[in-house]
């Protein structure tokens, strides 16, 4: 197969220092180990195919640091000119770039000019990988996008809609993580074939007897998102090829199954002649429009009201109970919350863990955050998060949200 012809620009301060924001250990594997992920990123998470790398370039704050993420290292600060070596040795062309205010350095600016640069080579370059969560690079994307290249974004961190949805991809931090760390890049459903039935062979029959099974024993309203799941573990892969035995989905199946006295709601089934409406037990309604209003621009996870507590007592349980991983943190929880009938993906884990840690209350501190803490520290990152995209939310609002999410009112 013929190579994409690739060039990737890495701005080294402002992903490694999101990174170490959220997982320390992956992240500095990620600046010590940088010829083994760019070797797996040749093949894995591409566009139009495997990528052959003609441009290298690491632009990085000879000068820069972070806070030392070990304090047995006896050490304050954690120097980015360590890393330096090992870039030079993956083949990287490493460009100092030093600070010139305060609090900005020259690299962003590096990167576009050289980018646009290399639109006038001799050679054409397929793609273009953009290592940084920068939305300064969204006009670089855009000239990109004109000239017909293709566009790969790299985000450390939840990157402004603005600046992603111009990416042909987007790698998210926690698929970067993944990559670092060698593993296979996971997706958010876990699949599981019956013991003893031949992968994607269950039948229309299986999911009726296991579907009125539920339906007759269940003491109230069943979640959908929870009931989908566990059939999709029971009856394997085939209820994905065949998207619903041909029904087109999952609510669709349920309804030709003709319950008798079955209601449905958006996220609930119930027997209406045994149940109340999910309402009336204590389920939340539709979220409000400040939420709403969040959604799209900060990719804010769509989970209905009483979702959001089991996940901060899920990433509670295992901060206190774990070596903190990123990537192994949102399996165990999403695995955990499916034990408990909870159906949360593992993109939507990987949110709140991310904001929790930008909020100020990462899973590795020790002692590790509790769930009220987890809670406050999302919210908290949301919030800023809104103001930081001129999202204009009033006091009360601002309590719609944070009650929405399950977070305690710090006014109260």
């Amino acid at each position: 197969m013929e190579r994409v012809r690739a060039a990737l620009y890495l701005d080294f301060d402002n992903v490694f220092s999101a990174l170490i924001r959220q997982d320390p250990d992956v992240a500095v594997q990620f600046a010590e180990e940088p010829g083994a992920w760019l070797s797996r990123l040749t093949t894995s998470l591409t566009v139009e195919g495997p990528r052959r790398w003609l441009i290298l370039r690491c632009y990085m704050n000879p000068g820069g640091w972070v806070p030392h993420p070990d304090p047995a290292s006896g050490l304050q600060r954690l120097y980015y000119s360590r890393f330096r070596p090992f870039f030079v040795n993956a083949g990287f062309e490493v460009i100092d770039c030093p600070r010139l205010t305060h609090t900005k350095n020259a690299a962003d600016i590096r990167m576009v000019v050289d980018a646009v640069d290399a639109l006038a080579d001799q050679v054409t370059y397929d793609e273009f990988v953009i290592a940084s969560g920068d939305s300064d690079m969204t006009p670089l994307l855009v000239r990109l996008r004109r000239s017909d290249r293709r566009t790969t974004i790299v985000s450390p961190a939840d990157a402004a809609l603005a600046f992603t949805s111009i990416a042909d991809r987007l790698i998210t931090s926690q698929e970067l993580l993944e990559l670092v760390q060698g593993e296979p890049v996971d997706s958010d459903e876990v699949q599981v074939a019956v013991p003893g039935e031949p992968e994607g062979e269950a039948s229309y029959e299986q999911f009726r007897d296991l579907v009125t099974w539920r339906f007759t024993a269940a003491p109230g309203p069943l979640n959908l998102a929870s009931l989908a799941h566990d059939l999709r573990r029971q009856l394997g892969t085939g209820v994905d090829s065949t998207n619903w035995f041909g029904f087109g989905g999952f609510v669709r199946a349920l309804e030709s199954l003709r319950l008798p006295h079955a209601k449905f709601s958006n996220h609930f089934v119930w027997d209406d002649s045994r149940h109340g409406p999910p309402e009336a037990t204590g389920a939340a309604g539709p979220a409000p429009e400040s939420v709403i209003r969040l959604s799209a621009p900060l990719g804010l996870p769509r989970l209905p009201r009483e979702m959001w507590p089991p996940v901060y007592r899920a990433l509670a349980d295992y901060a206190a109970s774990h070596h903190f991983n990123l990537t192994e943190a949102t399996r165990w929880a999403r695995d955990l919350l499916a034990e408990e009938g909870v159906d949360v993906s593992r993109s939507a884990i990987a949110f709140v863990t991310r904001g929790t840690a930008f909020g100020g209350a990462p899973l590795y501190r020790q002692p590790p955050p509790d769930a009220e803490e987890i809670a406050t520290a999302f919210a908290d990152n949301v919030l800023n998060r809104a103001d930081a995209a001129a999202i204009a939310l009033t006091d009360e609002e601002c309590a719609e949200v944070r009650s929405w999410l399950g977070a305690p009112d710090p006014k109260a």
